[in-house]
């Protein structure tokens, strides 16, 4: 899409004017960047931090740029200047600030090519003018005489909105690739170009008005039908939302598709839908307060936020998986830019504290919207922070988990960590959810909690209390009402702890360490209980979260010695901090970057901040000295031999034995060979390893299809990998999600890895698939999932093999 830019003297004017014109358009918004102030806080504008935004906004289709007055006009026209070569092509747009911004942003999401976009926001104010003068000439008017006309229709409104943002971007980017000229009227308003979704609002349509279209041009026929077929569905606004979920899940031919549905937990149940209960309600904007009283209410906002911090952090030692992003979600409530920004909205305007609460936290999940997909995904955790924090204002219980007296599978949007450390594996059957992908919070918590889950399923939160589900986190399959016989196809779900039952190995002895992913105290607990034979992922980012300065060595010797300790005598291996720009921590300084994913994280945060890396290798160090565990040290996000180098003379500087790297790009699997030369093992992440390979979010829900780690190209990395590993004759281990599959598994142990780590529940279902096959199976496994050419004929293969049915 085309970027936005806008500039302004105030960074809280932008912010606002961005978050009006994000609220009218549902799905993908381009991307857009605010330089406004500044760089020491005060109104104004920098030509330089505009130059930043152009670049940042750019995806190769050029950038609008929107100014509010005086300096911003001059600093844009200076930013131009400053591009680097070749320049990115570039519109300084003179339009109405808020009015131009918002038809931007609408118009580029609906497709609109970088000269469209200007145009829509330059004209956007006539639509007002129109309004307040209706002797005027509406935008996007065309002259009435139109004697080439080839098609003409006429069809009635049926949604109940009419012909709103999301519809206007709809039918513009319908036409977007034909060759015709369209328009609509209404019997209230004349013809508008169909292209135009500023103009196509300003007509103001509702549900029974008929429209006429009219069309010309080579692909004028084809417009018409498209315009037809958009209002007659109400523009996706009607449809049922079982018949959807029937139709398009139901199918294995929609399987392969990037909007289909994807398991994320295994385990096959049926059971009566109950959904997320509804976030709170959005405070009166209306609503002020004496300036008497404002000093009390900011007390109270700052009271009401530390609450919350202080009821999520009570719960991360019992939260397991999801210790560390409780942590994060108590570090957002009681933020310091996001409360003095709400303490000021109380203090200057006099808005009531939830109010206040409810557009900080709404401005700051724009801003975080706009920094990229892996930044966006906090989106669900701040808001789900900011309803609990109104809610606590208003006194009421914070919208909370379900209990329906019954077992149930639990419906929703999303899950915020602070959901999913409360959900109860006895009573929640299984998850569904609108949003994620196999490495999202929904579906890290399922696994952990051995609940089947289904995520990235359209329409789901719609579904009704009570209608029965059919759900498996296997295959992504969702049926709706099953019949007796599909319902006789679920599998009881054991409300015990299943526990691997001896080492990992094949029917005929192959071995294969099946090991714990661990972040928290619970994890330990969970891990021990489970029967993992060591622990394959020791993150140790919890350590450091919420901290304005890095934990000190004591502190950190203190928390390794507990994972140690419960583990004595067995493998441990810890991942150094994967931290930075995509998960940002306070001493961390990064500056915000385009794209946080391929920016500065995980080792490449050493090079800034060597003392960071040297003091935890250094308590690595000491806590394996002080216990018995055989304590194993690897690091993230390697892309070159140089890097590895630098980690094992870091590592061995403090006297480390056993040191590795984890394989996560694909410039490292392309050198496994050299880098297995440096170092003692590796460890494959396939998380991120898919979404690099692939090109795709991980956290995309329309790319979740992607992101499967049964895709032949992933699985063919993987063997890349350990090929390298066996001529060196050294251990190469598998710590992705990919590890928790029972039927990967056996491909995994096939191309020769060496050992699995994995959600504690996985391990017995884990342990159990592998001990009932041969090696030979798993080596022709392998070879047959990797000659596949679709993840589909993978799995089937591989079944075939193994004998499933």
């Amino acid at each position: 899409m085309v970027g936005i830019v806008v500039v302004s003297h105030s960074p809280d004017l932008a912010a606002a004017a961005v978050n009006l014109a994000l609220q009218m358009v549902h799905g993908s918004a381009p991307r857009i960047e605010i330089a406004a102030g500044t760089s020491d806080h005060r109104l104004g504008t920098d030509a330089a931090h505009v130059a930043d935004a152009v670049v940042a906004a750019d995806d190769g289709t050029g950038v609008v740029v929107i100014m509010d007055l005086g300096s911003a006009v001059l600093s844009a026209e200076l930013a131009i200047e400053l591009l680097p070569e070749p320049r990115i092509p570039t519109r300084l747009v003179p339009a109405a600030f808020v009015e131009g911004i918002f038809a931007a942003v609408v118009s580029a999401a609906g497709g609109a090519d970088l000269d469209a976009v200007a145009r829509e926001a330059e004209a956007a104010l006539a639509a007002k003018i129109t309004q307040l003068d209706p002797t005027r000439a509406q935008p996007g008017a065309v002259a009435a005489d139109r004697p080439d006309t080839a098609i003409v229709a006429e069809t009635k409104i049926v949604n109940q909105d009419g012909i709103h943002a999301r519809p206007a971007a709809l039918i513009s980017g319908a036409l977007a690739s034909l060759d015709a000229r369209v328009t609509i009227a209404t019997e209230r308003s004349p013809a508008v170009s169909a292209r135009s979704p500023t103009a196509l609002m300003s007509i103001g349509t509702r549900v029974g008005d008929v429209l006429r279209i009219e069309a010309d041009g080579p692909d004028a026929s084809k417009g018409v039908d498209r315009i037809l077929d958009l209002v007659r569905d109400g523009f996706g606004e009607l449809e049922s939302t079982s018949s959807r979920i029937q139709a398009g899940f139901d199918s294995s031919s929609q399987r392969g598709g990037l909007e289909t549905p994807l398991g994320v937990s295994s385990g096959r149940v049926v059971g009566p839908a109950v959904r997320m209960a509804d976030p709170a309600i959005e405070p009166d904007p209306l609503t002020r307060i004496p300036e008497v009283e404002r000093s009390s209410a900011i007390t109270r906002l700052d009271s009401a936020a530390a609450q919350i911090a202080e009821q999520l952090r009570s719960r991360i030692n019992a939260a397991g998986a999801v210790g560390e992003l409780l942590e994060a979600a108590a570090a957002m409530a009681t933020d310091p830019d996001l409360m003095a920004d709400a303490s000021r909205r109380v203090r200057d305007q006099g808005l009531s504290p939830e109010r206040a609460a409810w557009e900080a936290f709404g401005t700051a999940a724009n801003t975080i919207r706009g920094a990229g997909p892996r930044q966006a995904e906090r989106v669900t955790d701040l808001y789900d922070v900011r309803n609990r924090i109104i809610s606590t204002l208003v006194g009421r219980h914070a919208p909370d988990l379900p209990d329906p007296g019954h077992p149930y599978v639990l419906v929703a949007v999303d899950l915020a960590p602070a959901d999913a450390a409360g959900l109860d594996a006895t009573g929640c059957l299984a998850i569904i959810t609108e949003k994620g992908g196999p490495t999202a919070h929904a579906a890290i918590i399922a696994r952990s909690l051995g609940i089947p889950a289904v995520v990235g399923v359209p329409g789901a939160s719609a579904i009704p209390d009570g209608t029965l589900l059919l759900v498996d986190g296997t295959t992504g399959e969702l049926i709706i009402e099953p019949t007796i016989d599909q319902q006789a196809t679920a599998t009881a779900r054991q409300a015990h702890r299943d526990v691997l039952s001896g080492p990992g190995r094949t029917a005929d002895g192959h071995t294969v360490a099946l090991l714990a992913n661990v972040a928290s105290a619970g994890d330990v607990a969970a891990a021990l209980e489970s029967g993992a034979e060591g622990v394959g992922l020791y993150r140790t980012e919890l350590c450091f979260l919420d901290r304005a300065e890095a934990p000190s060595v004591a502190e950190q010797v203190s928390a390794y010695r507990a994972v140690f300790a419960a583990f004595g005598g067995r493998r441990v291996v810890v991942r150094t901090l994967d931290a930075g720009s995509d998960k940002p921590l306070p001493f961390l300084a990064y500056g915000r970057e385009a794209n946080p994913a391929l920016g500065v994280r995980g080792f490449r945060t050493a090079v800034s901040y060597p003392e960071v890396l040297h003091d935890q290798l250094k308590a690595i160090k000491e806590a394996a000295e002080a216990e018995s565990a055989e304590v194993w040290v690897m690091a993230p996000m390697i892309a070159t031999v140089d890097e590895v180098r630098n980690f094992g003379h870091a590592a061995r500087t403090v006297g480390l034995p056993s040191i590795g790297v984890m394989i996560e790009t694909p410039a490292a699997v392309i050198q496994a060979d050299q880098i297995l030369i440096e170092v003692d093992f590796v460890s494959v992440g396939t998380n991120d390893l898919a979404q690099y390979a692939f090109a795709a979010d991980r956290h995309s829900a329309s790319l979740a299809s992607l992101n499967d780690h049964w895709q032949p190209a992933l699985l063919r990395m993987i063997d890349m990998v350990a090929r390298a590993a066996a001529t060196s004759d050294k251990p190469v281990g598998v710590s992705g999600e990919a590890a928790s599959d029972p039927l990967l598994a056996l491909v995994l142990a096939g191309l020769g890895v060496s050992s699995l780590s994995m959600a504690p529940r996985a391990l017995a279902g884990v342990g159990r698939s592998l001990a009932a096959v041969t090696f030979e199976q798993c080596r022709r496994a392998a070879r047959a999932a990797c000659d596949a050419d679709t993840s589909a004929r993978a799995r089937e293969a591989v079944r075939e093999i193994a004998g499933h049915s």
